[in-house]
């Protein structure tokens, strides 16, 4: 009677295959490290094209002042651009360095939140209180994309910024400008409650603006030749 064999041999395990560096990295990139994210800052390849690409940027006279000439200034906006998925340029324009430190534009800030994927359309700002009074205040509002709630921030008043004195401080925009350092601190406020990654770490120029003052002015001198 023929019977039905079964093979119980055991089967020997076949490996999965590593995958290998690419050769343009494989000689810098250790076999640990394979899966890590490969950026400029661990991969010396990367930062050599990264400070050909900046020098390139820095001699430019279509970036910001601040940035021509500066070779590691340009580096760093390249690397933040990359992380945003932007171009250098456009960080360029939006980071400002205020008393030492860098900062994003009011109009940055609004944009990061409009762009980060977290909410559904564009920030709106709602005014409240008595326009001309110290009650004049103004919060931001948008829709969370996951659930469609309708997220509110926290609400900022003239008052708020006479008491905290922020409209007091050197450079200040408070008294001419209400309306629009009203937005820009919601929005900066808003920021940092309900998606603090959009701003990287860093703080809006108003923001420092209004805890350390605008730098004062560097004084000129004005030789007058004349009659010599």
């Amino acid at each position: 009677m023929n019977e039905n064999i079964i093979d119980t041999t055991a089967v020997e395990p076949t490996e999965t295959p590593v995958a290998e560096p690419t050769p343009e990295f494989a000689a810098e990139t250790p076999r640990e490290n394979i899966n890590k994210t490969i950026t400029m800052w661990n991969t010396p390849k990367l930062m050599t094209q990264t400070w050909k690409m900046a020098e390139m940027l820095s001699k430019s006279n279509v970036v910001p002042t601040s940035f021509r000439g500066k070779t590691e200034d340009c580096i760093i906006a390249i690397d933040m651009a990359n992380r945003m998925n932007v171009s250098p340029i456009v960080v360029m324009s939006w980071l400002h360095v205020i008393q030492g430190k860098p900062s994003w534009s009011g109009q940055a800030c609004i944009s990061l939140i409009n762009n980060c994927g977290t909410f559904r359309g564009r920030l709106d700002f709602v005014y409240t209180g008595e326009k001309g009074t110290s009650t004049y205040g103004c919060y931001a509002q948008i829709h969370r994309k996951d659930d469609g709630k309708l997220i509110k921030g926290t609400e900022i008043t003239l008052q708020m910024a006479h008491d905290e004195g922020w409209s007091t401080k050197p450079g200040s925009k408070w008294a001419t400008l209400p309306e629009q350092m009203l937005a820009y601190r919601a929005a900066a406020f808003f920021a940092r409650l309900y998606c603090p990654e959009a701003l990287m770490g860093l703080q809006t120029t108003d923001e420092i603006i209004d805890i350390h003052g605008a730098e004062p002015q560097k004084s000129k001198t004005v030789l007058n030749l004349e009659g010599q």
